[in-house]
């Protein structure tokens, strides 16, 4: 085997292993990744959509039950990349990442939100840019999560 071949071959190694690492993981506290919408103890499988104009996000409160999903329609004419907050950690709520990229006219569903507790949401390419911010209430309408501000 010639030195190319072996970097290749090791490369491509270390990208499936990643690639299946992190195609494991769920997130920290939240569970995430697809799965079916029906929810343990009554989550039910109700149909909960936010619509990405150019306007911004509508709407940008929004109340579920514990264990549904929340899908992102992107219905601008540019990307967005919807991620939770807070901005550059995206810690909060780690099934929202899921939906990550959205081209004009995709859609994508975020993880199973598990836990009650508000999820705080933003436009990653757009981060200061309140129209692109909101929050989910999974279980809960208290108010938002320590440390999120309102759109």
């Amino acid at each position: 085997m010639t030195r190319v071949q072996a970097r290749l071959t090791s490369a491509f190694g270390v990208a499936l292993a990643m690639a299946f690492t992190l195609g494991a993981c769920g997130g920290g506290g939240d569970s995430g990744g697809g799965g079916s919408p029906t929810a343990p103890g009554g989550g039910g499988t109700a149909q909960h959509t936010i619509t990405i104009t150019a306007s911004g996000v509508e709407p940008k409160d929004i109340t579920i039950n514990a264990g549904q999903i929340v899908t992102f329609v992107n219905n601008d004419s540019r990307a967005h990349e919807m991620l939770t907050t807070p901005h550059l950690m995206h810690t909060d709520c780690p099934p929202i990442n899921s939906v990550g990229n959205l081209n004009p006219g995709s859609s994508r569903a975020t993880g199973n939100l598990n836990n009650v507790r508000i999820c705080g949401f933003h436009d990653h390419l757009n981060p200061d840019d309140n129209r692109f911010r909101g929050q989910i209430n999974v279980g809960t309408q208290e108010g938002p999560a320590p440390g999120y501000i309102r759109p």
